[in-house]
């Protein structure tokens, strides 16, 4: 049987360029008839992604299959932590969630957690010539290094080289790659092919005395350096992007809560490029301004997150926006806030126990274990209007607001809620702003009027295509063809 070629791709620090990177090298190879599967061995991001054989990984890696042609899969990120305290987090395995465990008792379980990440990329390495993947914060953590498989661990055990990525954007890059490189051992350096730098403006000629030294300092090569792109938007893997496009003159205000668990705010992402739409994210101590509409998100802790919210003050600044004639969304745990009651018996996520919700649609939540997990589509009850997204949570949610769902599902059943007046609507849904009919029938219904239909999709495939663009233009293409394993054409 033929295995495929594994290439890493490993950052100095978190969000140095990785998650970029490796879906530009995705499409790159793509583009030349190479087949190509993203991997990443373990992921910590509460922003994932609902796969074709019905398990959860992390969001970049659902983007990283995009740029493959692919349909994502849990082999493609076997290992997920949701943090839902500073110190725990629920641990997915091959896209199921197994346990919640603090760091230290994860630290003692990641030798279980290895042969879960070999054993997946054992099946992606039999099936693709190419396995692109991608590393997890930095090699260079000496407090982490111990059983690690997230990085030079993973890439020891399947014998994998190495590329060294950093951020210029942040300062001291210099220092960043030489000081990684040292903190490695022998055999770890010796794995590391070449150096990419990311994110540089100005002219490359005054960066090139830098680039010689750093060649000759450490015996290693440049792949290349690829420019600052201030327009590019790709799904932050845990990072908030509050970059805006350009708005028109007449816009909708829409108002996002940042709670401390929140999940899948890329959700937001189609709001924020919206042409029509100033997006604001508040955060702690911020009170909320007026506004078309607030949307409540999803949680990965949603008791908690509702008892923050209060502190806020802004289940105040929710009834007066209500009063006001203003509109409120709530999706997943943010319409299990919108309820009556909301339980968690078996104390999933914290202490078990019970809290009131917001009251404002006739419903209650109990948090059970097996979570649900599905691709799904359907139409909006608004405007009769195409939607499809995915379900992640773990609530049962029964009550008489039920009985007016916001969407029929093709599968027959139905989704969400919406209140009596019309002001307040629930979903499970994620991704209700990715379909242009659903995104267009909820933005009239918030009060948007003429609205500009927007296709997100598209939008993505086009940056994707520009980050390939990126790769040729500025990378060492005979290296990584090498470093693939790959013919030279």
């Amino acid at each position: 049987m033929n295995i495929g070629k594994t290439l890493m791709v490993q950052g100095t620090t978190s969000d140095a360029g990785k998650s970029t990177l490796v879906t530009a090298l995705c499409r790159w190879l793509t583009r030349q008839g190479v087949r190509t599967v993203p991997f990443k061995p373990q992921n910590m991001a509460l922003n994932s992604a609902v796969t074709a054989d019905g398990g959860e990984i992390g969001r970049a890696q659902a983007v990283q299959a995009q740029a493959c042609g692919l349909e994502p899969h849990t082999d493609m990120n076997p290992v997920l932590l949701k943090p839902n305290s500073d110190t725990g987090a629920q641990v997915i395995i091959h896209g199921r969630a197994v346990t919640t465990m603090n760091a230290v008792a994860y630290h003692d379980y990641k030798a279980i957690a290895m042969q879960a990440v070999l054993a997946s990329h054992r099946r992606l390495s039999e099936g693709w010539p190419v396995v692109m993947v991608e590393g997890a914060g930095s090699p260079a953590e000496i407090n982490l290094r111990a059983g690690d498989i997230a990085n030079m661990g993973f890439a020891e055990a399947v014998d994998c080289p190495v590329l060294l990525v950093a951020d210029i954007n942040r300062g001291g890059v210099f220092a960043h790659l030489v000081g990684t490189l040292e903190l490695l051992s022998p055999s770890e350096q010796a794995r590391v092919k070449g150096f990419i730098i990311n994110r540089f403006r100005g002219d490359i000629a005054l960066l090139q005395p830098g680039l010689d030294w750093l060649e000759q300092r450490t015996g290693k090569p440049v792949v290349g350096v690829l420019p600052y792109v201030m327009d590019l938007h790709l799904e932050a893997e845990d990072g908030l992007d509050q970059r805006q496009t350009d708005k028109a003159e007449q816009v909708l205000n829409v108002i996002v809560p940042v709670l401390p668990r929140i999940s899948n705010h890329t959700d937001f992402d189609p709001l924020r490029l919206h042409p029509q739409v100033n997006l604001q994210f508040v955060g702690p101590g911020q009170a909320i301004p007026g506004a078309d509409l607030i949307i409540l998100p999803g949680s990965k802790s949603v008791r908690s997150d509702l008892a923050y919210l209060r502190a806020n003050g802004w289940d105040t600044a929710i009834s007066r926006h209500l009063r006001y004639g203003g509109k409120v969304l709530g999706i997943c745990g943010g319409l299990q806030m919108l309820g009556e009651q909301l339980h968690d018996p078996l104390g999933l996520e914290g202490a078990a126990g019970s809290s009131p919700g917001l009251g404002l649609l006739a419903l209650s939540t109990v948090l059970e274990e097996e979570k649900q997990l599905r691709n799904v589509s359907g139409r909006l009850t608004l405007e009769d209007a195409d939607v499809s997204g995915y379900e992640i949570h773990a609530g049962v949610t029964t009550g008489a607001a039920l009985e007016r769902p916001l969407v029929q599902l093709a599968d027959g059943r139905c989704d969400g809620a919406r209140s009596p007046d019309g002001q307040v609507l629930g979903t499970y849904l994620h991704g209700l702003f990715e379909n242009p009919a659903s995104s267009s029938a909820l933005l009239r219904w918030a009060g948007l009027q003429n609205v500009q239909s927007v296709d997100y999709h598209a939008l993505r495939e086009r940056d994707i295509e520009r980050l390939a663009d990126l790769v040729e233009t500025h990378l060492d293409g005979t290296l990584l063809r090498e470093l693939c394993g790959l013919e030279q054409p």
